[in-house]
Parts: structure tokens; C-alpha cells; sequence
């Protein structure tokens, strides 16, 4: 049986979605295309490095290996959906942070890293514009029920 890449965390008593924060298909996109190309230059600097005459492989090897994860991986890293609520940030598999946990909001790429008082780290990835997110959960901390 899958896991449910959207929250399933029951609402609490007066608890209400104010938004709901989906993976872009254009920034994974992107995302694995720079992956891509990171690993094609990666590939052929490792086989230049051993003397290899074969070192444009490497930038086949590089761009296969990158293309077939994101390929596997599109489905469920775009169905990924987080919402923000006036009490909490809820993801899948029942990740829930109280708004009132969270520490610190770091944007790395196209990701948002929470981090809580406790040290626990969660990401929310292929943001289009992961300020907006950090903005979101922001403005729903200061003004939420934490």
C-alpha cells in the first residue's frame, strides 16, 4: 500500500487550511536539468581524471542516470502537497509542525527547509518561488493560533 503524498493529520478544533503549497513542474524541471548537467561535467571529469579515452561517456552516464531518476521520481515528487494552517504547517505522512515549533525557515534552490525548536528538519521542495512560501508560513506564524 502507498503512503498519501498529501496531508492526512485530522484538523484540529478551530483549526482551518489557509494555504496549500504543491510542488511546480516547471522548477523540478529545471531542478533535474541543472542535476543533469552538474552530473554530465561530474561524469567526465572523474573519467579524464583516471585517463580515460572515452571521457564524453561520462556525460552520457551523467545525463542517463539523472533523466531516468527524475523521470521515476516526477509522479510522486509532483503530487507532494503541504498545507498551512492557522495552527500548523501539515505534509505527507503526517508530518505536522506547530507553527509555534518552528525555529528557523532557510531557502536552498527551490526548496524550504523547516527547522523546529527540537532540531527536526523537513523540506519542502520544487517551490517556483520558495520566498513566497517562507512569506506564507511567516505571515501564518505571526498571526496563527501557535
Amino acid at each position: 500500500m502507498s503512503q498519501s503524498m498529501t496531508p492526512d493529520t485530522p484538523l484540529a478544533e478551530g483549526e482551518e487550511v489557509l494555504h496549500s503549497l504543491r510542488a511546480d513542474r516547471a522548477t523540478y524541471v529545471r531542478t533535474n536539468a541543472w542535476l543533469a548537467a552538474f552530473a554530465m561535467g561530474a561524469g567526465m571529469l572523474i573519467l579524464w581524471m583516471l585517463d580515460n579515452p572515452y571521457v564524453w561517456t561520462g556525460a552520457i552516464g551523467g545525463l542517463a542516470a539523472v533523466t531516468v531518476r527524475a523521470f521515476y521520481m516526477m509522479s510522486e515528487e509532483l503530487s507532494v502537497r503541504w498545507d498551512i494552517t492557522n495552527q500548523r504547517v501539515l505534509g505527507p505522512m503526517q508530518r505536522a509542525i506547530r507553527l509555534g515549533e518552528i525555529r528557523t525557515l532557510k531557502t536552498m534552490g527551490s526548496v524550504v527547509q523547516i527547522v523546529t525548536q527540537s532540531g527536526d528538519k523537513h523540506l519542502i521542495k520544487y517551490q517556483a518561488s520558495p520566498k513566497d512560501t517562507v512569506s506564507l508560513i511567516r505571515r501564518a506564524k505571526d498571526t496563527g493560533a501557535a
